[in-house]
């Protein structure tokens, strides 16, 4: 299906053709002067150059081919040779009613399905989620959802920091709390036990105790050491603390992405990258890529058009270790030989963008990856506070993620709870919908690469741009339908009428975009855009909300048609959410009926 501006354009490029001009110049896009027309064209201009005639000429003659078509209600030349063009409400009304037929709203990728992976997360084992972990979870598992409606094969995975130094300090450290077990008993023959020595708060004390030794008591390091170098070499007992450990970390790891509806398709990590290394660098030495310099194994990646110097990729440290870099490049070639992607996307903090350039020029340069091959690093900024610097807990330290969101549903339940119209289930359930929306748009509303300020009041709003303005507007549509339902009506059968109104054309032609706010969302990788996309619908529809009575309308035509309209834009604004993971009440469960009515009641309240 193609887009409205599509069709705009195939008009425009006949007319311009017909009038002996070349097709090229008939660009149309949105108004930039809404006031006054809805779509312009201004390759009056451009032509006016090669063809050595007055633009406004050119226009008028374009305009004149246009004059009885039916797509436009009015389509004028204005001096010096700007076309302005208003749609005929037929014609958007037909476009709308073609969007509720048509398979995702009309939206088709015009590229061949790809199989990409997306590196999201960043997760480390027996660490606790935290701030810094909240973006690249939010964006990444939106960028994925965009991925697979574009109809792409999309890989999601956590890529766990599961290996290195921090696993020998937490045997170490372990070994000095609980002597005892049998995991440091090198007389011990039998099989080690199933259940973990620890607990999820256990483990996330130990690691940090064990950082803090190392640094002052150089025996314990080097105690630390030994103990990652006989897991890497595939000790029995230090590889059984390790499978404790991220079975431990795992599960609380899930426990807490479910929170945030995050889901990864791989829960892989460093370690199963390592058997790779080996063999990879050596290739790239064999291949002269990997040369020597102060004992290290390094791979240029300097390229000409550079306009800086880029430093050259370390793969093998002068002790014989692999740093990050190399890690990376052997998971590529672990998801190489096991996935053959087409493309790859990473989320990361924009910090990283220089590791990411080295790993990507080294991948393509050592042929571990096709040169055709996509790679694309999505670099986010920080969520800061108020006071401009990255965000902390009161006492200075990182807050955790789980007590953000704890925090977060606990403001919007107060909130709710002054209105005393609900009770405390209710109100519960609502504030947990309400609080997630609110932080993850907050989040994903914001261009993935900026900064930005965390400022729950403003966020948990129900005025501007903001998650639970979003959830509203769904839930107003939803409460409108029922009671329309409730009447004995149907929603069967229904067809969208030519706008009688100002805000109804208003709504429709923000609907119109859909497909190609799409197109723009998928090859930008840009979930913001489809924020502000969210929050232009919603605001139509509110507009048409006041204007117009929609269950008081007495001509039933008429009414049949604002419900097919407003079933639209429910299911374009569902469809929306659904794509950067915000959940809404679903009316047909008692449950969110109830968490429904919550939220309309906290709105209103809020509203107020």
């Amino acid at each position: 299906m193609n887009t409205i501006v599509e069709k705009i354009t195939e008009q425009l490029q006949n007319a311009f053709a017909e009038c002996g001009y070349d097709r090229k110049y008939a660009k149309v896009s949105l108004s930039n002067r809404p006031d006054l027309c809805e779509y312009q064209c201004n390759g009056a201009m451009a032509a006016a150059k090669e063809y050595k005639k007055a633009p406004f000429m050119i226009a008028d003659e374009v305009v004149a081919k246009l004059d009885k078509n039916p797509l436009f209600d009015r389509i004028e030349s204005v001096k010096p040779g700007f076309i302005n063009i208003i749609l005929s409400g037929q014609a958007v009304a037909d476009y709308v009613n073609e969007m509720t037929q048509a398979k995702q709203f009309g939206y088709e990728n015009p590229e061949k399905p790809k199989t990409v992976i997306v590196d999201y997360g960043g997760a480390n084992a027996a660490k606790p989620l935290h701030v810094g972990h909240l973006r690249s979870a939010v964006i990444g598992e939106s960028v994925k959802r965009i991925q697979r409606f574009a109809g792409n094969k999309v890989i999601g995975d956590v890529h766990l920091g599961d290996w290195g130094l921090q696993m020998g300090l937490i045997i170490e450290e372990l070994r000095d709390r609980k002597p005892e077990l049998p995991y440091f008993d090198e007389q011990f023959t039998g099989e080690y036990p199933a259940e973990a020595p620890f607990t999820i708060s256990e483990l996330e004390e130990i690691y940090p105790a064990a950082s803090a030794k190392s640094k002052e008591d150089a025996a314990f390091m080097e105690r630390a050491h030994n103990a990652t170098l006989k897991l890497q070499s595939g000790d029995k007992a230090c590889t059984a603390i390790w499978k404790h450990i991220m079975a431990v970390s795992k599960a609380d790891l899930k426990k807490n992405y479910d929170n945030l509806n995050v889901s990864f398709d791989l829960w892989k990590g460093e370690s199963d990258a390592q058997p790779y290394i080996p063999s990879m660098v050596q290739e790239m030495i064999d291949k002269g890529l990997a040369y020597e310099s102060q004992g290290a194994m390094v791979v240029d990646i300097q390229e000409e058009g550079d306009t800086k110097e880029l430093p050259p990729c370390i793969v093998r440290k002068s002790d014989g270790a692999a740093l990050y870099a190399t890690s990376d490049l052997a998971t590529l070639v672990e998801r190489e030989k096991l996935y053959q992607p087409d493309a790859y996307i990473y989320l990361a903090d924009k910090r990283q963008e220089l590791h990411f350039t080295q790993v990507f020029r080294v991948a393509k340069k050592a042929g571990i990856v096709n040169p055709q091959a996509e790679m694309t690093f999505l670099g986010f900024g920080t969520m800061n506070g108020k006071d401009g610097k990255p965000f902390k807990t009161r006492s200075g330290g990182v807050m955790r993620l789980e007590h953000l969101i704890a925090d977060i549903n606990e403001a919007v339940y107060k909130k709710m709870m002054e209105n005393r119209t609900m009770d405390e289930e209710e109100a519960r359930a609502t504030a947990k919908i309400v609080g997630l929306a609110a932080l993850k748009y907050g989040d994903l509303s914001n261009q993935a690469s900026k900064d930005y300020v965390f400022d729950i009041e403003r966020f948990a709003s129900f005025e501007g741009n903001t998650g639970p303005y979003i959830l509203y507007t769904i839930v107003r549509i939803k409460s409108i339908l029922n009671k329309y339902t409730d009447s004995g009506k149907t929603l069967e059968n229904l067809s969208i009428n030519p706008a009688d109104s100002a805000t109804e054309k208003a709504l429709m032609l923000s609907l119109a975009k859909f497909s190609e706010i799409m197109a723009a969302v998928y090859t930008e990788k840009a979930p913001h855009k489809l924020c502000q996309f969210i929050y232009e619908v919603s605001n139509a529809f509110n507009g048409f909300y006041h204007d117009t009575k929609i269950l008081a309308e007495t001509d039933e035509a008429k009414q049949k048609g604002y419900i097919a309209l407003i079933c639209l834009t429910k299911a374009v604004l569902e469809q929306c959410i659904e794509l950067l993971a915000i959940e809404c009440p679903r009316s047909e469960e008692h449950t969110s009926e109830l968490q429904s009515r919550g939220l309309i009641s906290y709105a209103v309240f809020c509203l107020k």
